[in-house]
């Protein structure tokens, strides 16, 4: 999970808040109609105070029925007419600002879909779950009312004090004393009210992933009895969230009562002094009851300060949150061409590689360096290392899933620095040993590793992995898998992601230990198969068993991120002791020729700083 930003008491909301324009500019048009449409409503409301300052000079004070009627049906026209905007004003913003939310969200997904894995390595899932959905739903509710209000209540207290100041001045003045301490009391509740809305949407984050994790992860939970340790701990994050939300409520209440009693006392305070002026004659009754009813009309867009503060700080916090992923750069794309770089041999190439995970310390050592390697076309290399060597991270680099950060890897001679990535993914293709599967159709999952594959070929990538149980699933390729195919076992997910890997004959092929989860059997007859296509292509395969070995031409030893030996299967078990012990689980000894038995060098994944290990991968490098 990464480290949350600081809550922070100098950010400015309108500065977050104006972030959101280049999503909102398109429907400006509607959004300025609607709230010009709530200010006509809202003045109509003040016109009221005034047709009752008419009745009461008026025709009740010359006691005129029909005047009073007439009156009352001004009154009856100004509410309907008032309702009909309202209504109007919601009808303009329904449908425009869905269109945003769906805009954002959209956006928030396809930069996911590009940033490196190492942002997925460090962000947890359920984070960014939240910030697609609850944020933006925050945010499209203050687009559609608190943006809007803000707007009209201000709108509506300034033309509200003309109205109140033109009937009678020195009362005037008594209702606008208390806005100096209101103005202060919402500038302190807005700054408290920031960092407990940033703490409570960085919560619902983490609940959203104890919830995600223990969903995906039931079968472990129900294996392993610890369904009460995750409802402990599902109860714990529910509990500072509740503390969290309780505290914000708190917040709320105590700016909204002020924000009531301070003018409730002032209306007091102009209701006794005007009344003193009408009995002195000095104010007509009439001008004191539009006075108060103008007052009393104000009072709601006063009362809502509190509440469209509340929200607008929440809605900022929701922004900054959703561009905190926005503003992370995405994967970068074919780099310039170096000058002076000299041609190399067609195949794949690594020339001196080195690799630092971007989070690492940098006094650490890195995970992988000086890694020179070449693959030559047609040719398949197995790579071998004990636990934490390195092997997972080197397979990812041809990919570019992590970017090189010493050296450079080239395939027939260009580097893949210098490639677009979608040319360079159509060049290579992958498997790893921990297969994802989507919920999808089987043919649906295969056709991944090429988008453009006909039936025939998926049949063929079926047949290659050993995967021919598909049709005998009750709907064959169209059957769905369901999430993370959990509904198969793991060899029958290993080896759909086998024929993913192979269904597009790709130039270059990286597989990570693709049959680790296969018996014995199967094992021998996807081998079989698979050599066929090693034969077509220029292949990497993590390997961990001597029957892996076999399909490779070479085999690289891997050991505490450097390349420790390069020969065939055979050279090596003959010559190096670290590589005789890992294909055999022997203790290892001196190897002829040798003053010295070697011991295995490689370093257990203990022994590299967990800031090079991301979460998602694990031991496996």
């Amino acid at each position: 999970m990464p480290k949350m930003p600081a809550e922070r008491t100098d950010r400015s909301a309108v500065r977050s808040l104006l972030r959101l324009w280049p999503y909102v500019r398109p429907v400006r048009v509607r959004l300025f109609t609607a709230a010009f449409v709530a200010i006509l409503a809202s003045c109509l409301s003040l016109v009221i105070p005034l047709v009752l300052k008419w009745m009461v000079d008026g025709p009740v004070a010359g006691r005129d029925p029909g005047g009073v009627w007439l009156g009352a049906l001004y009154l009856l026209l100004l509410g309907i007419a008032e309702a009909l905007l309202f209504g109007f004003r919601r009808w303009l913003v329904a449908r425009p600002l869905a269109g945003v939310e769906a805009a954002m969200r959209a956006d928030l997904f396809r930069h996911l879909q590009r940033l490196p894995v190492a942002f997925h390595d460090r962000w947890a899932s359920g984070q960014l779950l939240s910030r697609g959905t609850t944020d933006l739903m925050l945010l499209r509710m203050f687009l559609a009312f608190p943006l809007t209000f803000l707007v009209v209540n201000t709108a509506t207290i300034l033309v509200g004090f003309v109205l109140l100041f033109a009937q009678d001045w020195t009362l005037g003045l008594v209702l606008l004393a208390p806005a100096v301490p209101l103005i202060i009391l919402c500038s302190l509740f807005e700054t408290k009210y920031s960092v407990v809305a940033r703490r409570a949407q960085d919560q619902v984050g983490d609940l959203t992933t104890v919830v995600e994790e223990s969903v995906l992860g039931i079968r472990i939970v129900k294996g392993f009895g610890r369904h009460r340790s995750q409802a402990r701990a599902f109860r714990a994050l529910a509990h500072r969230l509740r503390d969290t939300e309780l505290g914000k409520a708190r917040l709320l209440a105590g700016i909204w009562a002020l924000i009531t009693a301070i003018p409730e006392l002032a209306i007091g305070a102009a209701l006794v002094l005007g009344t003193i002026q009408v009995a002195d004659g000095t104010l007509s009754a009439g001008t004191l009851v539009a006075f108060l009813s103008t007052a009393l009309a104000l009072r709601w867009p006063v009362e809502s300060i509190g509440f469209l503060l509340a929200m607008s700080q929440e809605s900022a916090t929701a922004t900054d949150r959703y561009f905190e992923v926005m503003d992370v750069a995405e994967e970068r794309g074919a780099a310039a061409v170096r000058e002076g770089a000299p041609a190399t041999a067609p195949g794949m190439v690594f020339e001196g590689v080195a690799f630092r995970y971007p989070d690492a310390d940098p006094e650490s050592p890195p995970v992988l360096s000086g890694i020179d390697l070449h693959i030559r076309p047609g040719e398949t290399l197995a790579l071998v290392g004990g636990t934490g060597s390195g092997k997972t991270t080197l397979t990812a680099l041809v990919p570019r899933l992590h970017e090189v950060t010493g050296g450079r890897i080239t395939l027939d001679g260009e580097d893949i620095a210098t490639m677009e990535r979608s040319r360079l993914r159509e060049l290579v293709s992958v498997a790893f040993e921990e297969p994802t599967l989507f919920s999808a159709t089987v043919g649906e999952n295969v056709t991944m590793g090429a988008a453009d594959a006909d039936e025939a070929q998926v049949r063929r990538a079926l047949s290659v992995a050993q995967a021919d149980f598909v049709h005998e699933l009750p709907r064959g390729l169209d059957t769905e898998v369901g999430e993370q195919g959990l509904s198969l076992s793991g060899g029958q997910r290993q080896r759909l992601a086998l024929a993913r890997a192979v269904v597009g004959e790709p130039r270059f092929l990286v597989l990570d230990d693709p049959l680790s989860a296969l018996d014995v059997h199967t094992e021998t007859l996807v081998e079989a198969a698979l050599r066929e296509v090693l034969a077509r292509t220029t292949a990497v395969v993590v390997a961990h068993r001597p029957s892996t070995v076999m399909l490779a031409d070479r085999v690289a030893l891997l050991s505490g991120g450097r390349i420790a030996a390069v020969g065939t299967h055979q050279e090596l078990l003959r010559d190096n002791a670290e590589y005789a012990w890992l294909m055999s689980g022997a203790e290892p000894g001196p190897v002829p020729g040798r003053e010295s038995p070697a011991a295995p060098t490689s370093a257990p994944a203990e022994e590299i700083p967990a800031a090079q290990i991301p979460a998602e991968e694990g031991s496996a490098r």
